[in-house]
Protein backbone atom coordinates (compact mmCIF):
# COMPACT_ATOMS: atom_id res chain seq x y z
CA UNK A 1 0.00 0.00 0.00
CA UNK A 2 1.13 3.47 -0.99
CA UNK A 3 0.49 6.64 1.72
CA UNK A 4 0.11 9.53 -0.01
CA UNK A 5 1.85 12.37 2.45
CA UNK A 6 -0.29 16.24 1.03
CA UNK A 7 -0.41 19.23 2.52
CA UNK A 8 -3.97 19.53 4.54
CA UNK A 9 -6.86 20.81 2.22
CA UNK A 10 -4.74 20.76 -0.79
CA UNK A 11 -5.89 19.18 -4.35
CA UNK A 12 -3.65 16.31 -3.50
CA UNK A 13 -4.83 15.76 -0.37
CA UNK A 14 -8.58 15.79 -1.59
CA UNK A 15 -7.50 14.26 -4.73
CA UNK A 16 -6.29 10.84 -2.21
CA UNK A 17 -9.25 11.22 0.46
CA UNK A 18 -11.42 10.91 -2.73
CA UNK A 19 -9.64 8.12 -3.98
CA UNK A 20 -9.39 6.22 -0.61
CA UNK A 21 -13.46 6.71 -0.17
CA UNK A 22 -14.05 5.39 -3.81
CA UNK A 23 -11.75 2.22 -3.13
CA UNK A 24 -13.91 1.92 0.45
CA UNK A 25 -16.86 1.84 -1.18
CA UNK A 26 -16.31 -0.36 -4.05
CA UNK A 27 -14.86 -3.11 -1.49
CA UNK A 28 -17.62 -2.81 0.90
CA UNK A 29 -20.00 -3.65 -2.06
CA UNK A 30 -18.34 -6.57 -3.07
CA UNK A 31 -20.54 -9.36 -2.46
CA UNK A 32 -17.92 -12.16 -3.44
CA UNK A 33 -14.27 -12.33 -3.23
CA UNK A 34 -14.11 -13.47 -6.97
CA UNK A 35 -12.17 -11.91 -9.51
CA UNK A 36 -12.01 -11.96 -13.55
CA UNK A 37 -8.46 -11.67 -14.74
CA UNK A 38 -6.76 -11.04 -17.97
CA UNK A 39 -3.45 -12.42 -19.71
CA UNK A 40 -2.79 -11.96 -22.89
CA UNK A 41 -0.08 -14.65 -24.56
CA UNK A 42 1.74 -14.91 -27.76
CA UNK A 43 0.26 -18.39 -29.54
CA UNK A 44 -2.67 -20.38 -28.76
CA UNK A 45 -0.50 -23.08 -27.38
CA UNK A 46 1.24 -20.70 -24.74
CA UNK A 47 -2.45 -19.40 -23.80
CA UNK A 48 -3.51 -23.07 -23.46
CA UNK A 49 -0.23 -24.27 -21.31
CA UNK A 50 -0.36 -21.08 -18.96
CA UNK A 51 -4.63 -22.35 -18.69
CA UNK A 52 -3.36 -25.91 -17.84
CA UNK A 53 -1.38 -25.07 -15.40
CA UNK A 54 -2.85 -22.63 -13.16
CA UNK A 55 -6.19 -25.48 -13.88
CA UNK A 56 -3.88 -27.90 -12.50
CA UNK A 57 -2.84 -25.79 -9.48
CA UNK A 58 -6.31 -24.79 -8.65
CA UNK A 59 -5.08 -21.20 -9.06
CA UNK A 60 -8.13 -20.36 -11.56
CA UNK A 61 -11.96 -22.25 -11.83
CA UNK A 62 -12.45 -21.95 -15.65
CA UNK A 63 -10.36 -19.92 -18.34
CA UNK A 64 -11.61 -19.09 -21.97
CA UNK A 65 -8.94 -18.88 -24.66
CA UNK A 66 -10.17 -16.02 -27.23
CA UNK A 67 -8.63 -14.92 -30.33
CA UNK A 68 -6.70 -14.04 -32.34
CA UNK A 69 -6.97 -10.73 -30.69
CA UNK A 70 -5.49 -7.47 -32.37
CA UNK A 71 -3.18 -5.64 -29.87
CA UNK A 72 -1.34 -2.62 -30.17
CA UNK A 73 0.88 -0.93 -27.54
CA UNK A 74 3.93 0.82 -27.02
CA UNK A 75 6.68 -1.51 -26.41
CA UNK A 76 10.67 -0.10 -26.41
CA UNK A 77 9.81 3.01 -27.79
CA UNK A 78 7.77 2.36 -30.53
CA UNK A 79 4.19 1.38 -31.07
CA UNK A 80 3.75 -2.05 -31.74
CA UNK A 81 1.23 -4.63 -33.28
CA UNK A 82 0.56 -7.82 -33.21
CA UNK A 83 -1.81 -10.78 -32.72
CA UNK A 84 -2.33 -12.69 -29.16
CA UNK A 85 -4.66 -14.77 -27.09
CA UNK A 86 -6.50 -13.76 -24.27
CA UNK A 87 -7.13 -15.79 -21.40
CA UNK A 88 -10.53 -14.69 -19.39
CA UNK A 89 -9.69 -16.38 -16.27
CA UNK A 90 -11.67 -16.62 -13.26
CA UNK A 91 -10.21 -16.56 -9.66
CA UNK A 92 -10.43 -15.56 -6.32
CA UNK A 93 -8.12 -12.33 -4.46
CA UNK A 94 -6.43 -14.20 -2.39
CA UNK A 95 -5.20 -16.36 -5.34
CA UNK A 96 -3.96 -13.56 -7.24
CA UNK A 97 -0.21 -13.15 -6.03
CA UNK A 98 0.79 -16.76 -6.94
CA UNK A 99 -1.19 -16.99 -10.18
CA UNK A 100 1.06 -13.70 -10.84
CA UNK A 101 4.07 -15.63 -9.79
CA UNK A 102 3.44 -18.60 -12.14
CA UNK A 103 1.81 -16.68 -14.87
CA UNK A 104 5.49 -15.00 -14.81
CA UNK A 105 7.62 -18.08 -14.66
CA UNK A 106 5.43 -19.89 -17.71
CA UNK A 107 4.91 -16.73 -19.89
CA UNK A 108 7.50 -15.94 -22.90
CA UNK A 109 6.77 -12.17 -22.63
CA UNK A 110 9.27 -10.11 -20.44
CA UNK A 111 6.34 -8.32 -19.47
CA UNK A 112 3.16 -10.05 -19.58
CA UNK A 113 -0.56 -8.61 -19.28
CA UNK A 114 -1.88 -9.70 -15.91
CA UNK A 115 -4.83 -7.73 -14.62
CA UNK A 116 -7.59 -8.07 -12.38
CA UNK A 117 -10.96 -6.80 -12.33
CA UNK A 118 -13.78 -7.46 -9.31
CA UNK A 119 -16.59 -9.75 -9.89
CA UNK A 120 -19.42 -7.49 -8.52
CA UNK A 121 -22.22 -9.67 -9.59
CA UNK A 122 -22.80 -13.44 -10.27
CA UNK A 123 -25.00 -15.90 -9.71
CA UNK A 124 -25.44 -17.71 -6.91
CA UNK A 125 -24.85 -21.32 -8.58
CA UNK A 126 -21.69 -20.21 -10.28
CA UNK A 127 -20.09 -18.41 -7.38
CA UNK A 128 -20.66 -21.62 -4.96
CA UNK A 129 -18.90 -23.40 -8.02
CA UNK A 130 -16.14 -21.09 -8.33
CA UNK A 131 -15.62 -21.57 -4.33
CA UNK A 132 -15.61 -25.36 -5.22
CA UNK A 133 -13.22 -25.87 -7.24
CA UNK A 134 -10.39 -23.44 -6.19
CA UNK A 135 -8.08 -23.95 -3.85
Amino acid sequence: MTILFAEPNSAKCFLAETTLALVSILVMHMENPYILVMVTASSKQEAEKIAQQLLEEKLIACVNVVGPVASHFNWAGKIDHVEEYLMLMKSRVDLFEALVAKVNALHSYEVPEVIALPVLKGSAAYLDWLGSVLK
